[in-house]
């Protein structure tokens, strides 16, 4: 099989306590086929279920993040598109990481691209991303998440403004949205992300965890369900190693080292 047509695949390396999830279909500008969503999922879930790992960073090769799905193969003739519900559902639409992923993108980032960075919890794009939401444009609407995620990132109007013109926006306008958090020159993008997950990995993965799951309490429940799991918070925090350690930390006045137990 020559290079050209290679199958896109999505890899997991290890990096210390981060895991790099890599989606690599250059060939054909980072679009997903159904086995690679299916890689993706089962890329995630391994992330999460394995102790040793405490942060992800999710990146595209390449110089583009994604020109979306091969439509054809989701949506045509014999399309097989199902992914297993018990994985962890890269649209965070069902099962969801209950650990921190940093999105990394850059390039042309299209439609799916968009809903999997919001799925995230921290993105850093280079310079070169460009993002369009494309779905009025082919006749059908956003199904992975963009109705609402852009709501929750920058509210009624400015999702309006993308969703139902199906234009093409910046880096610079991602991280004004808030749909980004950092913008660097690309070439340094990846490094970045790494580095983020390196800073969240300096800190005690269960507060880290309970502090993603407290904020998802909030948005899924709202307000009064976030107070009332305060109490299962501190469960889960207090009677922790890395509790004790970083108290000890303070006391010494020297580095914690956390041990996520």
């Amino acid at each position: 099989m020559s290079q050209d047509h290679k199958p896109g695949e999505v890899t997991l390396e290890r990096d210390g306590n981060i895991a790099i999830i890599t989606v690599e279909n250059e060939s054909k500008m980072n679009s997903y086929t159904p086995d690679m969503m299916r890689q993706l999922a089962q890329r995630l879930t391994t992330f999460d279920e394995d102790d040793s790992l405490w942060v992800a960073v999710f990146r595209s090769a390449g110089k583009d993040t994604t020109a979306g799905l091969d439509l054809p193969k989701f949506f045509g003739p014999g399309a097989d598109a199902d992914i297993d519900p018990t994985l962890v559902d890269p649209f965070a639409l069902g099962r969801r990481a209950t650990k921190p992923i940093v999105a990394v993108v850059q390039g042309i980032t299209l439609t799916v691209g968009i809903e999997m960075m919001l799925a995230a919890d921290i993105v850093v794009a280079a310079d070169t991303a460009q993002f369009q939401q494309l779905e009025v444009a082919r006749g059908l609407a956003p199904l992975g998440g963009a109705h609402f995620r852009y709501l929750t990132r920058t509210g009624w109007g400015n999702s309006m403004y993308h969703l139902l013109r199906a234009d093409k926006f910046d880096a610079q306008r991602a991280l004004d949205l808030g749909f980004v958090q950092e913008v660097v020159p690309f070439g340094q993008h990846i490094e970045r992300g790494i580095e983020l997950a390196r800073e969240i990995c300096a800190n005690a993965p269960l507060g880290v965890r309970a502090t993603k799951a407290s904020a998802l309490k909030y948005l899924e429940q709202g307000e009064s369900a976030a107070i009332a799991a305060i109490d299962d918070v501190k469960g889960a925090v207090f009677d922790s190693h890395d509790f004790q350690e970083g108290i000890q930390s303070f006391v010494e006045r020297r580095q914690a080292y956390f041990q996520g137990k």
